[in-house]
């Protein structure tokens, strides 16, 4: 098992692989270049991001919301259209700067503000607590040596009755393009290629909805987490 020093290490490539990636990042969300895998593929696609997208709003109102791991917009715009104020949070400028862009026609009549968290995500504590913590596609980053001190940030950024939603990978190889492969057995590396063909080793895991909901018991919230179909998991939740 690996300690948390190589895990910081391998956080800090991730750090570097989507900072690298942000120009193309929405190819992946759009099943374009080499994520394109047809028009049954995509239409499948499509249609669980609606049905997770539909979860979501039913959480309506969200309050005052944090995004956590933001990337470059593709749910920040959908939460700044419903939220009290949005706060987005993510570690690369290239990613931000992507999510201003996006959100820009919003932004100030929906109350964006953003957090550029160049220390440790799992060691910040904010001045304010939020109605909803959000995240997509980034607790299968998490190594497990911080899972700890990822949930205790969660449960830290929660105001009284405030909730949690996420959105995760489910294990297909359907989620990826041809020259990725997922982990092999129980390996949560992967290596992760750029248009350009430049590698980079990130932390991905993949969870089973059921014991993830058990496990988030055993951690102090009551929580659902569910499977969309084939593509993605969700989940949703508020502590005891």
């Amino acid at each position: 098992m690996r300690d948390q020093g190589e895990d910081d290490d391998l956080l800090q490539q991730q750090i570097a692989y989507y900072r690298a990636r942000a120009a193309e990042y929405h190819e992946w969300h759009e099943r374009r270049g080499r994520y394109d895998m047809g028009t049954e593929h995509t239409e499948r696609w499509i249609g669980e991001v609606d049905r997770v997208a539909e979860a979501l709003e039913q959480l309506e109102p969200f309050g005052r919301v944090v995004e956590l791991a933001a990337g470059t917009g593709w749910w920040s715009e959908r939460l700044a259209r419903r939220a009290a104020g949005l706060l987005v949070v993510d570690a690369a400028p290239e990613t931000l700067a992507l999510n201003r862009l996006r959100c820009e026609p919003i932004a100030s009549a929906r109350g964006i503000s953003y957090r550029q968290q160049l220390a440790d995500l799992f060691d910040w504590r904010p001045d304010q607590t939020f109605d909803l913590v959000f995240f997509s596609f980034w607790l299968s980053h998490v190594p497990a040596t911080r899972e700890n001190a990822f949930w205790e940030l969660v449960n830290a950024l929660l105001a009284p009755r405030g909730r949690f939603f996420f959105i995760d990978s489910a294990r297909s190889p359907e989620s990826i393009p041809a020259d990725h492969r997922l982990p092999e057995g129980p390996s949560d590396l992967a290596l992760r290629r750029l248009n350009d063909g430049t590698a980079y080793r990130v932390i991905k895991r993949f969870f089973d909805p059921l014991a993830l909901e058990a496990e988030l018991g055993e951690r102090g919230f009551h929580a659902r987490v569910r499977s969309s179909g084939e593509l993605f998991i969700y989940g949703e939740g508020s502590p005891r």
